[in-house]
């Protein structure tokens, strides 16, 4: 362990020391990160999930730039580059940009310029021009005039000179510091639409002409133009004032006013328009799309927590129905623990329009397999459906839920979905996708790419490896945090479990699958591969309901049991009776089981499991239903008030279906009465809010929508993007 890592990170981070170390120590051992921060909370002082990632990227990022160092050296001492001055400048290096411009000037480079005037032996030339001295340029060159070498001129010497100073300014570290900072804090975006393509742009008509300071630029608008570029619809440039940056440059190598000194700001112009600028600025465009990255995967991984930890209807028999007009409504019958029972297709729409048979199906299935909620997709054809099903008179009257069918395409076209059901076809298994989200959106959307699910912020712009970083991250979070029924769970589910992986889960289901259920969380040790170590990792974040033991249905881990049946034995009772007599409980003072390894942040987390033992922490299910009659935007009328959920959050403001197949948007000035800097602040994702219509643009299937109580009664709110 790097203790310098660990004095940076606890200063950075405003962490002690000994927490970090903790933290560093138990992440070396392959701890995972809700393993830690649930049952490791006596080593790390209770550090929260967002605390232990930040530390266990931050450790990542300080590797990466040992490694880059540790190559650096390597590379500089095979070549005889490497003094102690220069080890001493690279050991130091705090950031690998600060760490590439120490070894640019010693970086293997292709022939330039300057390459080729060292070549003819200006060198010398060029370093007494640098100095700046009182002798004459033009004299002094006269001397390096070779026809062998290629001086045939007193100009083309000085050129040569200059060129060799221009490359030693753009290789110098203090310049590169100072205009990089220039670029990051003065720098203007400018975007712009070629010529001849105003047509073919027209969707960023938006940017044909923008300008705004960078440091400024919201990640969405930087995704957005960059997009566009990668189009070949836009160009964009991030520049600072030229002329305030020669001035930089100019204050660093400039000595006076002499001849000389005029060689040099020539070269210093050169230097900068030629090599420094591109260089700056592609360092600065680099920036800007990491900051921009950073920010949509943020947005798309709080947005995915959300829609993950989204209320469960919970183990109800569901009919689900995938809408379609032409090629029908395809229907299925699931048991309550998402079994598929039964599948047909019914035609209530045009062209077939097979409205009576349709219905008389639907009536038999409900109850035939006793249904008691019904899950339309939202897709198209969805208002439609639902319309359909909604006056029918049912038995049981079960409710009826329109569910978010973003990803369900993905789910049957994929390897797992062809694996559960290979006698079945797409439209069959993307119905049962519908129906078990709405169940258990946590269970179902596991199977799906997370970039496919629909709440992202230009995900296939972003850096694709942090964003699947990022979002495995939350599913493996929001996966624990709920815990996993390890008797029912599929391959997918028990993958994002602490301590396991793809392998692990594919045993566990295959030893399952051989061996019946698992009646204790100790059986599991013996699945092929899961040895103490994975089981230590992931045991705390099982469930198994009516098992040998109550404590294996809740998040008590294993090793804590003995706790449990001590605190049982002094109460003169059984485990069972403990969990289930709040005034037992109260009995217990937990001080007196206080050990070297298990302290009172542990017993908190035991004596809260006791009283609630397994709780499902996501919010109870509640049903939801659009305005009747609303189904398209040709209904939608300016200062309409209507129902609707949030689908997506972005920085710009939040996205909500109204029931008329296209979202509309509030934008983050109408989200309420007062100034909002982050829309997460004020709406999360499902939630059920009321919205009045500000406008509808039809050719650009763009709705404005306002939750504000006084909303403007006309107002473009869509926001450039």
């Amino acid at each position: 362990m790097n203790e310098q890592h660990i004095v940076k990170i606890a200063r950075e981070l405003k962490l002690g020391q000994k927490q970090v170390a903790a933290a560093a120590d138990l992440l070396f051992q392959d701890c995972t990160v809700p393993f830690i921060a649930r049952y490791r909370k006596e080593a790390t002082g209770s550090m929260d999930e967002v605390a232990l990632t930040a530390v266990r990227d931050r450790l990542q990022q300080l590797a990466d730039l040992d490694q880059r160092r540790e190559a650096i050296l390597k590379s500089l001492d095979e070549r005889g580059l490497l003094n102690d001055e220069l080890r001493t400048k690279i050991e130091s290096a705090q950031t690998m940009a600060v760490l590439e411009d120490i070894y640019l000037p010693f970086k293997p480079k292709r022939r330039t310029r300057a390459g080729i005037a060292r070549e003819k032996g200006l060198e010398q030339l060029a370093n007494l021009l640098l100095e700046q001295g009182d002798s004459d340029p033009e004299a002094e060159a006269e001397k390096y005039l070779d026809e062998e070498k290629g001086v045939v001129s007193v100009d083309e010497a000085l050129q040569g000179a200059r060129d060799i100073i221009a490359e030693q300014i753009s290789e110098d570290e203090q310049a590169r510091a100072a205009l990089r900072r220039l670029f990051e804090e003065k720098g203007t975006l400018r975007s712009k639409v070629p010529v001849g393509k105003e047509e073919e742009a027209a969707k960023y008509r938006d940017y044909f002409e923008w300008e705004e300071p960078v440091k400024k630029a919201p990640s969405h608008r930087i995704l957005a133009i960059r997009r566009g570029e990668a189009e070949s619809l836009l160009m964009m440039r991030i520049l600072p004032d030229e002329q305030e940056a020669l001035a930089i440059l100019k204050n660093l190598f400039i000595k006076g006013g002499n001849v000389a000194a005029r060689q040099v700001e020539k070269a210093v112009e050169d230097s900068y328009k030629r090599l420094l600028l591109p260089s700056m600025e592609t360092d600065a465009r680099q920036a800007v799309k990491k900051r921009a990255d950073e920010e949509a995967v943020r947005v798309f991984a709080e947005n995915l927590r959300q829609l993950l930890l989204a209320p469960p209807l919970g183990e109800k028999r569901v009919l689900a129905v995938d809408p379609g007009f032409r090629s029908g409504c395809k229907i299925v019958c699931l048991d309550r623990q998402g079994k598929l029972l039964h599948n047909r297709t019914i035609y209530p729409h045009e062209p077939q329009k097979q409205v009576e048979p349709a219905a008389q199906i639907v009536r038999q299935l409900c109850g035939e397999f006793n249904i008691e909620c019904i899950a339309v997709g939202n897709g198209t054809a969805g208002r439609e459906t639902e319309k359909f099903i909604r006056v029918l008179e049912l038995p049981g009257t079960p409710t009826v839920v329109m569910v978010n069918e973003n990803g369900a395409s993905v789910y049957s076209a994929s390897a797992a979905a062809r694996e559960e059901f290979p006698d079945h076809d797409v439209t069959v298994r993307g119905s049962v996708s519908i129906g078990r989200r709405l169940m258990d959106p946590l269970a179902e959307l596991v199977k799906i790419d997370a970039k496919s699910i629909g709440v992202g912020q230009y995900q296939h712009d972003v850096d694709q490896k942090l964003l699947k970083d990022r979002l495995d991250d939350v599913v493996m979070s929001c996966v624990n945090r709920v815990g996993v029924e390890v008797n029912t769970a599929s391959k997918e589910l028990l993958t994002y479990v602490s301590g396991l992986g793809p392998r692990l889960a594919l045993s566990i289901v295959r030893y399952r699958n051989e061996q019946g259920p698992f009646a204790t969380r100790n059986d599991l040790l013996k699945v092929p591969g899961l040895g103490p170590r994975a089981f230590e990792q992931s045991a705390g974040f099982f469930r198994i309901r009516n098992g040998t033991s109550p404590l294996d249905a809740s998040a008590v881990h294993p090793e804590s049991y003995g706790i449990v049946e001590q605190m049982a034995c002094d109460l003169n009772c059984s485990v069972q009776d403990l969990m289930e007599n709040s005034s037992l409980r109260e009995r217990i003072n937990l001080e007196k089981y206080v050990t070297e390894t298990v302290g009172m942040p542990t017993l908190r987390d035991i004596a809260a499991e006791l009283a609630k033992p397994g709780r499902d922490p996501r919010e109870s299910f509640e049903a939801f239903s659009f305005a009747e009659g609303v189904t398209s935007m040709d209904h939608l009328r300016e200062g309409m008030q209507l129902p609707g959920i949030v689908t997506n959050i972005t920085n710009f403001g939040a996205f909500v279906d109204i029931g008329v197949h296209q979202d509309g948007l509030v934008h983050i000035s109408q989200l309420a009465d007062r100034f909002v800097k982050n829309p997460g602040d004020v709406v999360k994702l499902h939630q059920k809010v009321a919205v009045t219509v500000l406008t509808v643009d039809s050719a650009r299937k763009r709705i404005s929508l306002s939750m504000r109580k006084n909303p403007p009664r006309s107002t473009d709110a869509l926001e450039k993007k």
